[in-house]
């Protein structure tokens, strides 16, 4: 493991420790759990971006052609 110092203003520090408590956590699992969270979603937008470039517009329009015309199901419909 890793020790990292950080420098953080007291308000951010003062809510970090009152969160930690309430989940029952130290600040340190807490941070690291934020931190885990933020990267999950940068890598997951980085993978979603990557796929998307891989995409064609004939092939969503292919696709879309094949679904049937019809209204939408009871409780579906647009307002």
């Amino acid at each position: 493991m890793t020790a990292l110092t950080i420098r953080l203003p007291n308000s951010v520090h003062q809510k970090i420790k009152e969160l930690a408590a309430r989940d029952d956590v130290s600040v340190n699992q807490f941070i690291a759990s934020a931190a885990s969270e933020k990267m999950a979603s940068v890598l997951t937008l980085d993978f979603l971006k990557s796929e998307a470039v891989k995409g064609k517009r004939s092939d969503f329009e292919h696709y879309l052609s094949m679904v049937p015309d019809a209204p939408a199901p009871a409780g579906d419909e647009p307002e």
